[in-house]
């Protein structure tokens, strides 16, 4: 099934291509080999726009409009086909850069059509999220400032291209690619340079439309954050970090279930981490991971009511009950480990974090004890409520981290309405994170700040829009905006590079993963916020509707169930009440 929302989000022509569901009848049955069918659509995208080129005379570079329009992977000898030239001198190297409208996740097909050489010729391929890190060098010895790395995917690539023909480079996270003809005295005729958009091709069957455009296109670009993760397993980031991550995994779910519903990537994902990580191991070998991995569970029971899959996961389940509870003391001080991650930009406040580490754990506990219910193991609910019993004995102070005091407020160990006046609101998107903006979001929504939180939405998700980003990011401080060009510019002279200039931990500069569905969860709050629909009853059996418009005209959307799509609509009247229109499925109770 083609999906409408590639075709108005890229508003590009491509050519939709199809598998075969088996082996042509020439291998026969007795071919042994095993195979498998690509899970992934490939969709063909020819770049919008030349950005740039090394000639300044018009004679190295010629033609540069043929790359721009429709292609068909066949490569031409004939008179009547028309070229982009691109020639080499013994002390020019000629350089063009390419922008592909969006970021995907993919590789570039290069159509040649003959050259002045007789052997093939040398090119440099250069994949970027942004402009500056297509113009970048690669270094990969160690992670330093200005550069780019391939070290999860290659996106510098050296390498001979055939002289008539077709070739397929890369397979990595971009919006820009830089082509370099490193040969000198050389003549190239490039009649196509498209890239290969790989993804799973499903039906956006959630939706969210409002008086605020702004706001929708924040809302789908969440939406399209997760989804070109979604590959053969959810992964965090298209470039870096293409990996399960069970943490990173949260956010996603929560777009998932908001956007996609139902979606075999999940459980494959749950079930690829377990068989990882089997305990007594931490998932990911970090204990909060863990505890994710339980508040996942729960929350994918409650949109599907998979008992199947819940009880295929219970020994493990049960399991990691044990191991958490046994490491829990009687005074609420516990054992398991010193390495205490919530999120990379709330590493230095230790005490905050140590702080929102253990309201994570009674989060996390407190969703295991439901499961247990389901499970129907008494004394895993026994342990659960004990092990919460212990843990609020020592609750530990915020210390004025935002991450620290939302997940304290959401594991209810914190008033909401004071945690926000105290921290999670205080100065609105400053130190705001991707990872946990949600549940600061979440926070403001319990402490019914609802219209603070769209204000915040519109400065940090919005501030990415901002500066050029069609998926949201691994991090992003407001503060990096001053100054700041955006990252589908050529940055001038006295400018940071929004991309190049920021960035730490981990993904210092061009490390930086312009694409992490970790991000992605304020497309998860709109819909349960705004929309207003929540989860009552396991399966989606029953949903609370409960719309919170802010200065919102009017706003309307859709919700996928099991049981079927749910839609509304909610229009503010001229006395300020909201009128609601709702068309839920058979079988779905609303409140």
């Amino acid at each position: 099934m083609r999906t409408i929302f590639f075709t108005t989000l890229f508003a590009l022509t491509g050519i939709w291509m199809s598998s075969f569901a088996q082996l042509p009848p020439v291998f026969g049955s007795e071919y042994h080999g095993i195979t498998q069918k690509d899970e992934m659509t490939r969709t063909y995208i020819s770049p919008i726009r030349v950005m740039w080129t090394s000639d300044t005379t018009g004679e190295l570079i010629k033609n540069t409009d043929v790359l721009l329009k429709m292609g068909d992977s066949q490569s031409s000898m004939s008179r009547q086909t028309q070229f982009c030239s691109i020639k080499s001198t013994e002390i020019d190297t000629s350089s063009i850069l390419l922008d592909y409208g969006k970021e995907i996740h993919g590789s570039l097909q290069l159509v040649l059509g003959g050259s002045s050489r007789r052997e093939p010729s040398l090119v440099r391929i250069r994949f970027g999220e942004s402009v500056g890190e297509a113009n970048s060098q690669t270094y990969n010895s160690d992670w330093l400032m200005g550069f780019s790395t391939d070290d999860h995917a290659k996106r510098d690539i050296i390498m001979e291209i055939p002289r008539t023909g077709l070739i397929e480079i890369g397979n990595t996270g971009f919006r820009f690619v830089r082509i370099d003809l490193l040969q000198a005295n050389t003549l190239i005729n490039l009649k196509e340079a498209r890239a290969v958009l790989r993804y799973r091709d499903i039906p956006y069957l959630g939706s969210f439309k409002s008086s605020s455009s702004r706001l929708d296109s924040i809302w789908l670009t969440g939406a399209y954050t997760t989804h070109l993760n979604m590959q053969e397993y959810l992964w965090d980031g298209i470039k870096r970090d293409r990996l399960v991550w069970l943490g990173d995994f949260h956010p996603e779910l929560a777009t998932i279930t908001k956007v996609f519903g139902y979606n075999e990537v999940v459980p494959k994902s749950l079930d690829l981490a377990c068989e990882q990580y089997p305990l007594p191991n931490w998932m990911n070998g970090m204990t909060s991971y863990s505890f994710w991995y339980l508040i996942i569970q729960y929350e994918w029971y409650m949109q599907n009511a998979d008992i199947a899959f819940l009880k295929k996961h219970r020994t493990y389940i049960l399991g990691l009950i044990d191991q958490i509870s046994s490491q829990i003391n009687e005074d609420g001080t516990e054992t398991m480990g010193k390495f205490r991650f919530l999120d990379w930009p709330s590493t230095p406040n230790k005490e905050g974090v140590e702080a929102g580490f253990r309201a994570l754990l009674v989060w996390a506990l407190k969703d295991a004890k439901k499961l247990s219910e389901i499970l129907e193991d008494k004394e895993s609910v026994t342990k659960c409520l004990t092990a919460i019993e212990k843990l609020n004995r020592n609750v530990m102070n915020h210390n004025n981290l935002k991450q620290a005091a939302a997940l304290m407020a959401v594991a209810g160990i914190l008033d909401p309405v004071k945690a926000c006046n105290d921290v999670v609101a205080v100065d609105g998107a400053a130190r705001f994170s991707t990872f946990y903006g949600l549940y600061m979001l979440d926070a403001l929504s319990m402490a019914g700040m609802h219209e603070k939180a769209l204000h915040i939405i519109d400065a940090y998700w919005g501030g990415m829009l901002d500066m050029g980003a069609t998926t949201f990011w691994e991090d992003f401080n407001i503060d990096w905006m001053e100054n700041s060009a955006r990252l589908d510019e050529l940055t001038p002279e006295g400018m940071n590079d929004i991309h190049g200039s920021f960035g730490a931990y981990c993904y210092p500069s061009y490390r930086h993963s312009l694409c992490h569905g970790w991000s992605s969860g304020v497309t998860a709050w709109l819909t349960e916020n705004v929309l207003g629909i929540q989860i009552m009853e396991p399966g989606c059996k029953t949903l609370k509707i409960e719309p919170h418009l802010g200065s919102l005209k009017w706003v309307e959307g859709s919700f996928p169930t099991p049981l079927g799509v749910v839609k509304v609509k909610h229009t503010k009247l001229a006395n300020g009440k909201i009128e609601s229109q709702i068309d839920a499925p058979k079988g779905i109770k609303i409140l």
